[in-house]
């Protein structure tokens, strides 16, 4: 499968780009020792006077960020939601293969850190609603959204997993401390990770079971037939959703009758693919009713920002923030490490740093907003 994915995406790739009005940045940070890379895509109307929400989708296990990107392709969904896409690269495991840690091995990569320190990172650079960032993958990449959703609730605001459920290893320990709002998509007759499970991965009812009870929802869900608008594909699709959820969350999934280990909805046909719904189009759907405010407080308020003023910028020396709150100050470096801890002075020296671009972080309560400084 992967070496005819990688075929189709090297005849298709040239078609996607040229569809798209956006721009792909290619960059990495260090975590844990590691460079870590990956593949940013910014809608053409970014500019970053208006923060946008973020999708983490990450690829599946012998896959990599750029099959991803390409695969579950949400950039069409980008140009006009107006959102950005990442799309993290994992490390090799022992067979030499590009995975993802989502709590299969203690002694492994740590992954949970490489994808928080990765928020952390873009947030520094880029204009981020941190209401709103949201983790979706594919196989591998979708038990890693789920072990998120599990472990970095307090940065992830919603998941959603393609044809990767959890690890039963990870289940027992499982406690995300507030409602997570998961979709899942699956085929019924997935051979690499079974519909009704194996192998130490749950089974899809079990998953939806354990999500359920989490957030929970309704014990019985709605259910419909997604409209069989493909009479070709060998497959049709059922559409599954419990609400009353605390504090709104609401659980979903779609079951694919007859589906192989695919992403519905994709242009490139690798197994039996449903071409009745598309799977990105729903996950956004779903993300986008979802703010991380909704289940927890303290969130970066980018309305904070009209309440103090930052200067000179660019500066040479000194910078002040004037605000009538009581303020607080750090500084980063592009890469998020932390050059000045915070301090309460309202003025903070960059004499002793190189030129180039800083982020200063100002904080009030539990309101905080990052500002982009060039040092000249």
């Amino acid at each position: 499968m992967k070496a005819k994915l990688y075929l189709s995406l090297l005849l298709l790739t040239g078609f996607f780009v040229s569809a798209q009005t956006g721009a792909t940045v290619v960059d990495s940070i260090n975590s844990s020792s590691i460079w870590r890379t990956y593949r940013l895509y910014r809608p053409l109307s970014y500019t970053g006077s208006q923060p946008y929400p973020l999708v983490i989708n990450m690829h599946g296990y012998t896959s990599n960020s750029f099959q991803q990107q390409f695969y579950g392709n949400f950039m069409p969904i980008a140009d006009t939601a107006k959102f950005l896409i990442v799309h993290p690269q994992g490390t090799k495991d022992a067979s030499n293969q590009p995975y993802w840690n989502a709590g299969i091995s203690p002694t492994g990569v740590n992954d949970l850190l490489f994808i928080s320190q990765l928020i952390d990172s873009l947030k520094l650079i880029y204009n981020i609603d941190p209401n709103a960032i949201y983790s979706t993958g594919m196989s591998n990449g979708g038990f890693m959204s789920n072990f998120l959703a599990c472990n970095l609730s307090n940065k992830i605001a919603a998941i959603a997993g393609v044809t990767g459920t959890m690890f039963s290893s990870v289940s027992p320990t499982c406690n995300p401390g507030r409602p997570v709002p998961v979709m899942h998509i699956h085929g019924t007759m997935d051979g690499t990770v079974p519909y009704n499970g194996g192998s130490g991965m749950l089974a899809v009812d079990t998953l939806m079971k354990f999500w359920r009870i989490k957030n929970n929802t309704n014990t019985v869900p709605t259910t419909s037939a997604v409209p069989n608008i493909s009479t070709t594909d060998g497959c049709t699709a059922d559409h599954f959703l419990w609400s009353g959820g605390t504090s709104g969350a609401t659980n979903e999934l779609y079951r694919v009758n007859g589906g192989a280990h695919t992403w519905p909805g994709a242009s490139i046909i690798v197994g039996t693919t449903n071409q009745d719904f598309n799977a990105s189009v729903e996950i956004w759907r779903f993300f986008r009713k979802y703010k991380l405010s909704m289940f927890i407080t303290g969130i970066e308020d980018n309305t904070f920002e009209n309440t103090f003023s930052v200067y000179p910028n660019p500066v040479s020396d000194i910078v002040t923030v004037k605000s009538d709150n009581e303020i607080a100050l750090s500084l980063y470096d592009i890469t998020g490490k932390e050059l000045i801890p915070e301090t309460k002075e309202s003025t903070i020296s960059l004499s002793h740093l190189q030129q180039g671009i800083y982020f200063l972080r100002v904080t009030s309560g539990e309101r905080s907003v990052t500002k982009k400084l060039i040092k000249q």
